[in-house]
């Protein structure tokens, strides 16, 4: 979501509200035609990495903060971490203004909460589309969508330990890699993974049909949610893809996924 900066007074606390986050900042103005040809972009952009704040600043109504920060030309692209610039690109061009929201947002690597982990990859959680993704057997109180995200939540299975969540994007992607985070006892173990399945499977078909990779976690896996890759090769162009989680790590009847992390 792009936030529109109404006012000089406004810039330096949006800056100091995103604290380590990297910040972007789109300087245009209502007269400009390259600004408006790459407008739309700029918006899928901030959508496609999430854990950055996107800022629009229109220099004929923030007259001082451009001044002060040397824009001479439309669009100009500014980049803010701790409240620093760390970079800056003029012009509308779409491929260079990913690259760079790119190289930035993974340049620190992961957190443990925010980053995808593998530099020069991204987060793909937020291309999820939740009206084609469905959970078989979670618990109404605590849904899928509780994993997806960062926060005290989590997905939690409801009649027995097995859970399968089909996930759909709203466009292809290429999985590259997934975390699962989750408590030492009660996190996934076995994991079996299908993608592109015109079907959600059933438990039946989901423990014996040939599936694309299988993966037994340990618990040190789960605690600290290390990355676990993917059969690259296999997982390009996904439409979509399911998890069925036979089992926990310790073998009871509730399986708890605080945070899945789908990797590009």
């Amino acid at each position: 979501m792009v936030r529109v900066v109404p006012e000089d007074g406004q810039f330096a606390p949006e800056l100091a509200a995103a604290e380590g986050k990297l910040v972007v900042v789109d300087f245009t103005a209502e007269w400009c035609g390259p600004c408006k040809r790459i407008a739309p972009f700029y918006d899928e952009l901030s959508n496609k990495y999430p854990r950055a704040v996107f800022l629009k600043v229109d220099v004929d109504v923030c007259v001082e903060t451009a001044a002060a920060h040397s824009v001479t030309a439309m669009p100009t692209f500014m980049f803010f971490r701790n409240r620093s610039e760390v970079d800056k690109i003029q012009g509308a061009d779409n491929a260079s203004l990913e690259a760079k929201i790119k190289e930035l947002y993974e340049s620190e690597g992961w957190d443990g909460e925010t980053q995808s982990g593998v530099k020069g990859m991204i987060e793909l959680n937020a291309l999820v589309d939740h009206s084609a993704t469905e959970c078989l057997n979670q618990d109404d109180d605590h849904p899928y969508t509780d994993c997806l995200v960062t926060g005290p939540e989590h997905l939690a299975s409801d009649c027995d330990e097995q859970l399968i969540l089909a996930i759909a994007f709203n466009q292809p992607v290429k999985v590259h890699s997934l975390r699962f985070k989750g408590p030492k006892d009660q996190g996934p173990k076995t994991v079996r993974i299908f993608h592109n399945q015109p079907n959600t499977l059933d438990f039946d078909a989901a423990g014996g049909a040939a599936a694309t990779q299988e993966v037994a976690l340990t618990q040190h896996q789960v605690e600290t949610g290390e990355l676990i890759p993917m059969k690259f090769v296999k997982f390009q162009n996904v439409q979509n893809i399911q998890l069925f989680i036979k089992d926990n790590q310790g073998g009871g009847e509730v399986t708890v996924l605080d945070h899945l992390v789908i990797v590009d």
